[in-house]
């Protein structure tokens, strides 16, 4: 009864903000959200790079001690504070709220992954050609060095210089790819449609909230489960399939004493689930007060990663198949990333009977993972801003609007994506927007701020108090131990360990596009410290006064649980920071 009671007490302000109107419905969102790009591109090639089936002892181990746990203390966050990623920390530590900047940033970085989807859409257009223009060098762009498909067992090391239809569509179709980032060059009329079409297509899923994102999240988190399901029957009955099988899952036990190993389970963990980014908290923060977000935790992330796996054998029954085909081995025709999706795979269908059915199931997977992923990116951002400012985006009509605006003013932005040297604009996003030191550094910052100054008991009481069931001591310790200490390590050896982005290991970029990949790094990993000193610096008091102000809620909401009671001194009104600021 007393959980009911702060259920109704808890829904009261978040009219205007909304809420899913169904639990399946976050859990279609959610699930279309973490399964991405990161399951079908990178885990199968992780996976066989790190030691085969070796490399699950890391990665499961990794997910037990940092994803799940990191899962289930953002979606709470989200769920127990009812904001975005930027205002959820005023009632839960204010000293933290750069935390929720710097995500901010790192999210704007993110919307440059739109450029996957557009090129995904270009390769499906082309698609329904009688001939698949990357299986012959009988094209406008093909240059004397192309290698075609079907005369591919020819190739042997000594053609250094021979290149593969596939890679050649790539590089001189789609990309069109100038000499740098110096030369933008013009934009490509053919990839500004698609990205046109990506963006309109981003509005109207977020255009109306949750309302719109929860629906369209019926067809798009469940279709690309079903592709995966026809393209793994498909790929298990190709002939060779087993061999890439073998490749990605034999066991190199002696990949386990490799630091290396473990910081790209830890990174993939990272990655795959969405951690420390802010996305999560969004998505809670539009549940119900008493859902068992506890319990969800535990089926999602299994989800994710049980979807990783079996992505793995699609991927690699096919480089399977396609290195019988060449009379070479599986190793040489690995890829992962772009170079899988969108030269090694569509190569390897083009082998196939029917080439033109197989890969249009393949892009449509892709377009599909790629639109669940970019429009919660989306709508993370434009949730948390209203959430900044509610009076002004949380009234009738402002939603569209405001969507509307930050839509169009992406694609705009954009456009230097698909220009001739877009390619290197986007690497050098990828590269330094989000890397894994700005992960690990908001990692360490987020379980600081909640397991030791908000408290790991005090947390721990509210998703029992949500939820009916408290986490295990194992969450706490995490949490306040072992999730620092790691996200630490890594993030040293991170800067220990970094090297200068180069594109396809030659192309050097100038130092002012370095300085500028360091800015985009710094931008959110320095709002955290330039926040707690700017907010030390404008509240009233001695030292500790303001400290000890700064790290209680402004406005905590108005439930509690009677595990874990704010007495008075605990939800003082911090009027002296409201004056301050």
């Amino acid at each position: 009864m007393n959980r009911e009671i702060r259920k109704r007490e808890h829904q009261g302000p978040v009219g205007d903000r909304g809420q899913w109107t169904s639990k399946t419905e976050y859990i279609l969102v959610v699930a279309g959200n973490v399964v991405g790009l990161g399951n079908v591109w990178r885990f199968p090639y992780l996976c066989y790079k790190n030691g085969g089936g070796a490399f699950l002892v890391p990665y499961c181990l990794l997910a037990v001690v940092v994803g799940i746990p990191l899962f289930l203390l953002e979606t709470a966050m989200g769920q127990y504070t009812q904001e975005g990623f930027i205002t959820s920390w005023k009632k839960l530590c204010p000293l933290a709220q750069g935390i929720g900047y710097g995500y901010f940033m790192m999210k704007v970085y993110d919307f440059s992954y739109i450029l996957v989807q557009v090129w995904a859409i270009f390769y499906l257009v082309f698609s329904f050609q009688s001939e698949l223009p990357w299986a012959n060098c009988d094209n406008t762009w093909n240059t004397a060095d192309c290698l075609g498909l079907f005369n591919s067992s020819n190739l042997t090391v000594s053609q250094t210089n021979a290149t593969s239809a596939a890679t050649e569509f790539w590089e001189r179709r789609v990309l069109a790819m100038s000499g740098g980032i110096e030369e933008l060059g013009s934009v490509r009329w053919e990839l500004a449609l698609c990205l046109l079409a990506s963006w309109v297509g981003c509005y109207f899923c977020i255009w109306k909230g949750v309302r719109s994102s929860g629906k369209v999240a019926y067809f798009t988190a469940t279709f690309p489960y079903a592709m995966l399901l026809i393209l793994l029957i498909r790929g298990l009955t190709l002939p060779g399939a087993w061999d890439g099988i073998y490749f990605y899952l034999y066991p190199e036990l002696e990949k386990l004493a490799d630091l290396e190993v473990w910081l790209e389970a830890g990174s993939q963990i990272f990655f795959s689930y969405s951690l420390t980014i802010g996305t999560l908290n969004v998505l809670g923060s539009y549940c119900e007060y008493n859902n068992n977000c506890y319990k969800d935790c535990f089926w999602l992330c299994l989800l994710n990663s049980a979807t990783s796996f079996v992505a793995g054998f699609v991927v690699f029954s096919v480089l399977g198949f396609m290195a019988q085909k060449q009379g070479v081995s599986v190793r040489n025709v690995t890829e992962s990333g772009p170079g899988l999706a969108f030269i090694a795979y569509p190569q390897a269908t083009a082998m196939m009977p029917l080439p033109q059915l197989w890969t249009i199931c393949f892009f449509l997977m892709l377009i599909l993972l790629t639109v669940d992923t970019h429009f919660v990116t989306v709508e993370s951002v434009i949730t948390s801003v209203s959430d900044l400012y509610p009076k002004l985006f949380h009234a009738p009509g402002r939603h569209e609007i405001f969507v509307f605006v930050v839509c169009a003013s992406f694609f705009l932005l954009h456009l230097t994506l698909v220009t001739e040297g877009g390619i290197y604009v986007f690497q050098l996003i990828d590269y330094y927007g989000c890397t894994r030191a700005c992960q690990d550094f908001m990692a360490v910052c987020q379980c600081v701020a909640i397991a030791w100054i908000f408290g790991g008991d005090h947390f721990c009481n509210i998703i029992k108090d949500m939820t009916g069931q408290r986490p295990c001591l194992l969450f706490k310790v995490c949490w306040k131990y072992i999730v620092p200490l790691l996200s630490l390590v890594s993030f040293f050896l991170y800067l220990v360990d970094y090297k200068h982005l180069k594109i396809n290991d030659h192309y050097i970029y100038p130092d002012w596009a370095y300085a500028l990949g360091w800015t985009m790094t710094l931008s959110s990993v320095l709002m955290v410290p330039l926040w707690a000193g700017g907010q030390m610096c404008l509240t009233k008091g001695t030292f500790v006064q303001r400290l000890s102000i700064l790290c209680r809620p402004v406005k905590p909401p108005a439930r509690h649980t009677e595990n874990c009671k704010l007495d008075e001194e605990a939800t003082v009104e911090l009027n002296m920071t409201c004056e301050a600021t």
